[in-house]
């Protein structure tokens, strides 16, 4: 039985089982300590109640462990002036909180919120979680079970896109953002639980609407998506690319060359993705700041040379336009056949569970 055998047998049944230490212990590495966040960047959740927070003022990285184990019922939240919930909660005015990201905890179906009270470099920044049932709260950062890491040349002049998107694949945190490097758009690898930094790879496009190839725009938002038997990410650049490269690529130091897939239209920066599947069929789901909320379609995606030329406007994959979903500021996946999508609708903004289109 299991449980007479050896701790290292026990480990290399699970390296052989193809799973990593992170996944066996989700706790693994942390300790309990105070967090005083800078700011509120974006989410992600990792091992079974695990969520990522980034720093980006601080280039840091926090792995904390929360207590949503289980979903404590099967609704999904619809929240309408949540901007005015919050502010109340918080004794400030609606019009002063600020949105960074959302997450959805896949174990028990809670919602992570990173938001700012104020604005520039003086907001305080808060941490938010929403129940199945609309409770909104926030989260304690005192004596909570957590680890870190700091990104050792993170963009100094431009700290708010040190850290733009995460994303959990398979025990490794994969971090885009801005680096000091001349490849400035990076991306990063790392194991968890945390060990220490690299300074990752720089990625290079080739941007269809302005005709030629870049380093120096940061990944705006990023997916996991599996091509055939490879591990690949779909990243979305502003005004606006999106492109595809393999994981196993992102090693410190390296140079990639992603390969861009679409132009789905200039003037546009794209907010929040997910990648999901309907109807036997793969699709992206994408939030823009100008051309609304859009399905893509992967068919074909293993097969695309990528876009080399200089484009007037779209190209490549396939999407449309979602109708009636104006104004769609950042979304995560809600189970498999749901999304939950963060909408501002004039002054206000409501949280609202969808049917996946």
């Amino acid at each position: 039985m299991l449980r007479s055998m050896c701790p290292i047998a026990v480990l290399a049944l699970a390296v052989v089982a193809g799973l990593s230490v992170a996944d066996t212990d989700p706790a693994s590495g942390l300790a309990e300590a105070d967090i005083t966040l800078k700011s509120a960047g974006p989410l992600a959740f990792g091992p079974p109640g695990v969520l990522f927070v980034a720093d980006p003022a601080a280039a840091t990285i926090y792995a904390i462990e929360t207590t949503d184990k289980s979903a404590e019922s099967t609704d999904r939240p619809n929240i309408s002036g949540i901007n005015e919930k919050i502010a109340s909660m918080l004794g400030t005015k609606a019009g002063d909180i600020r949105f960074a990201d959302v997450a959805v905890n896949p174990t028990s179906g809670t919602t992570y919120l990173s938001v700012a009270r104020g604005t520039g470099p003086k907001a305080t920044p808060v941490l938010l979680k929403v129940t199945r049932k609309g409770e909104i709260s926030e989260v304690s950062l005192k004596k909570v079970r957590s680890s870190k890491t700091t990104l050792a040349n993170a963009n100094e002049k431009n700290r708010s896109e040190a850290i733009t998107q995460l994303a959990f694949l398979k025990g490794r945190l994969l971090v885009a953002g801005l680096s000091n490097e001349e490849f400035a758009s990076n991306l990063r690898s790392i194991p968890f639980p945390f060990d220490k930094t690299n300074p990752g790879a720089g990625v290079e496009i080739f941007h269809g609407a302005h005709g030629k190839f870049e380093t120096k725009s940061p990944i705006r938002v990023f997916a996991p998506y599996k091509i055939g038997d490879e591990e690949n990410i779909l990243a979305a650049y502003t005004c606006t690319p999106l492109v595809k490269l393999p994981v196993k690529s992102i090693e410190p130091g390296a140079k990639i060359k992603a390969v861009t897939v679409a132009e789905l239209g200039n003037r546009n920066r794209p907010l929040s993705m997910i990648v999901y599947n309907k109807g036997g069929k793969d699709f992206v789901l994408l939030a823009n700041s100008a051309r609304g909320l859009m399905k893509i379609s992967l068919d074909g995606i293993d097969k695309i040379e990528g876009i080399t030329k200089r484009v007037s406007d779209k190209a490549g994959l396939n999407y449309e336009t979602i109708k009636n979903k104006e104004g769609v500021q950042k979304l995560d996946a809600f189970g498999k056949e749901h999304a939950l999508i963060l909408v501002k609708a004039g002054e206000s903004f409501n949280l609202e569970t969808i049917e996946l289109p």
